[in-house]
């Protein structure tokens, strides 16, 4: 029984290591246990509002995920979001279709428009049907294809393309909305 125990004891002090590895830098691969998620693909989405403007989307890789994080200027109050799998992203405004390469497509609408919503300037480049200015995703493991949908009535909305319909998760942190997209399921 106490052998047991030991042993037992072993495995997760084994394992605690292997955790915080998977949160290391990209290219650092982790055993596939460490990665596990609890994040499922069903809708999420928060309604808070906010006034202030989009300025930046950007992608990052990690040992378990692809992440595309949206900077939001000046952002003071919690950021409103809604993120789901859809099986065509469509522009919201128009309804026009927008061809998304990939597995499966994530609609992202975050409340935040792509201009400055006093003086009508555009905040960030975007352009309707095209992919994310600055953002390079070649040699994700997930991503596959990012597109620019529309800024309309003071929400913005990207379509991402993954591998396959994955787990994913949604995070605020100050002026940021953080979207991660697992690897595995």
């Amino acid at each position: 029984m106490a052998a047991a125990l030991v042993l037992a004891g072993a495995g997760v002090a084994g394992t605690a290591g292997v955790a915080g590895a998977a949160t290391g830098p990209a290219g650092k691969a982790a055993p596939s246990a460490a990665c596990s998620t609890v994040w499922g693909s069903g809708n999420k989405s928060a309604t808070d509002a906010n006034a202030a403007p989009l300025t930046n989307i950007r992608t990052g890789r990690n040992a378990c995920y692809d992440r595309m994080v949206f900077d939001i200027g000046g952002a003071t109050a919690k950021l409103g979001y809604h993120v789901g799998y859809v099986d065509a992203f469509h522009q919201d405004g128009s309804g026009e279709k927008i061809p998304v390469k990939g597995g499966a497509i994530l609609q992202i609408y975050v409340s935040a428009p792509s201009y400055d919503p006093a003086t009508g300037k555009q905040t960030y480049r975007g352009s309707a049907g095209k992919s994310l200015p600055g953002v390079n995703i070649s040699g994700y493991k997930t991503f596959r294809d990012t597109k620019f949908g529309a800024s309309f009535e003071g929400q913005t909305q990207v379509g991402l393309g993954v591998r396959a319909k994955l787990p994913f998760r949604v995070l605020r942190s100050g002026h940021q909305l953080i979207v991660d997209v697992a690897h595995a399921r």
